[in-house]
């Protein structure tokens, strides 16, 4: 039941980024019907369906602003702080049924490590490594970047990666990630947040092998949040991709 909830919102998530209008009525059709008949799932497809009602609105809203005579850069941060009607819509989907709304606000508890396989990774240690091995492959392509143009992009660059970052892990790694955490099973939590991380981008025109791989990084992601109990380290972690991202022209 919980993976054919999950392939549902997948389905949502991509036929909207995809403005597949018709499509994305049949899932939101299949998701009320479950809604209907699975007592135990509601709150939890009830919290996927309001995610999903919110991309929508996020996508009306955008292609509105599309037809604006206003800078790129303006367009881009405006998309990114529509990422409040999702938020919006996960808050009173949980003031609706009385859940409360966890998003990992603490500070940073390094004692706890990742267990692998075949070895125990230092969480702090592990986070610093991924900044650093992703720094220094964003670095390779600035570097190649004009003085000027990077220059040109630092407003709009710090501006994006904040609001981009605060944003997605709050809606992801914080609320998302708590409570289906909370209400299904961590691999469950950690699967759907991530694969729903990655796919999301679809919206801002990445591709879909490039957006799978996005559902990666939001692995580990959750996997430090998880770890440290705080949402703060990924945010972190998030912006300085950001930044890496809009200096090497990723984004504009």
């Amino acid at each position: 039941m919980l993976i054919t909830i999950a392939v549902l919102f997948f389905s949502g998530i991509i036929s909207i980024a995809y403005q597949q209008t018709v499509f994305s009525a049949i899932v939101i059709i299949g998701l009320l019907m479950m809604l209907s008949t699975n007592k135990e799932r509601k709150f939890v497809i009830s919290l996927l369906l309001s995610f999903l009602i919110g991309f929508a609105v996020l996508m009306v809203t955008n292609n509105f602003i599309e037809t604006i005579n206003i800078p790129k850069e303006i367009k881009v941060i405006l998309n990114r702080i529509f990422l409040v009607f999702i938020i919006i819509g996960i808050i009173l989907i949980h003031l609706f049924f009385r859940k409360t709304i966890s998003w990992y606000n603490n500070k940073p508890d390094w004692q706890n490590p990742i267990i692998l396989p075949f070895h125990k990774v230092n969480t702090f240690w592990f986070w610093v490594i991924g900044i650093t091995v992703n720094g220094v492959v964003y670095l390779f392509f600035i570097i190649q970047k004009d003085i000027e143009y990077i220059q040109s992009l630092l407003l709009f660059c710090l501006t994006f990666s904040l609001i981009n970052a605060v944003f997605e892990e709050i809606i992801w790694r914080g609320i998302m990630l708590s409570s289906l955490k909370e209400y299904t099973s961590t691999g469950f939590a950690i699967f759907v947040t991530s694969v729903g991380f990655g796919l999301l981008h679809l919206a801002i025109g990445f591709s879909m092998p490039l957006s799978l791989l996005i559902s990666a990084a939001g692995v580990i992601y959750a996997l430090i949040t998880i770890k440290t109990n705080s949402i703060y380290p990924s945010i972190i972690f998030h912006i300085i991709i950001n930044i890496g991202m809009v200096l090497s022209g990723f984004i504009i």
